[in-house]
């Protein structure tokens, strides 16, 4: 199955979203992200081969979405400092505005299989390797520890940033995810800084 470029591709997949978001991805059926995208049954098959295809390709959209946000936003010669500022605003930033895909990352991934939390995993590759670019970039301009395990660190800020996200909805979103950016950014960078 290809992606095809057309409205009911994206229709499916916001369908989706908002079914596995509402019914969680276990009871979310076929049926129900079809009445969700307003496209019969069978449309579904068309694009993709199942539930597990569509969250892989929401994942694969989304995830690209933000990283292609990020980079607008910043050129690669940036000072590290704002980068990983920038970084955490951007991320806490789509989550709260787009609380469906919040949900489904944060809550219903990790109620899925092993081997389709692996496959989702490799959406997660290019943004992992954003967040590298930048630390390294950090430790070779002199801004971050020149001792900085970089791939550890990478795990950590992301892990970080995931659990902020994940507080956030457990609480009910009773406070602005966007506002805690500065304090998670400003936390991560007091141990990085050289």
């Amino acid at each position: 199955m290809t992606k095809p470029n057309n409205d009911k591709y994206s229709s499916i997949l916001q369908g989706a979203l908002r079914t596995f978001a509402e019914h969680g991805f276990h009871k979310s059926q076929v049926s129900k992200i079809a009445k969700a995208a307003g496209v019969a049954d069978g449309t579904i098959y068309l694009y993709f081969k199942g539930k597990e295809h569509i969250l892989i390709a929401l994942f694969r959209e989304k995830l690209g979405e933000l990283v292609g946000k990020f980079r607008e936003s910043l050129d690669e010669n940036a000072d590290p400092f704002d980068s990983l500022r920038k970084l955490c605003e951007i991320h806490y930033g789509e989550l709260e505005q787009d609380v469906d895909f919040a949900v489904v990352t944060q809550l219903e991934l990790r109620q899925s299989s092993l081997e389709l939390r692996r496959e989702i995993g490799d959406s997660f590759k290019p943004y992992i390797v954003l967040i590298e670019d930048i630390l390294r970039r950090g430790v070779e301009s002199g801004a971050f520890r020149a001792d900085l395990d970089v791939k550890l660190t990478r795990l950590l800020v992301f892990g970080a940033m995931d659990e902020v996200v994940t507080s956030w909805l457990i609480s009910g979103r009773k406070y602005s995810l966007r506002a805690q950016a500065k304090g998670t950014a400003d936390f991560i960078l007091r141990g990085l800084q050289a």
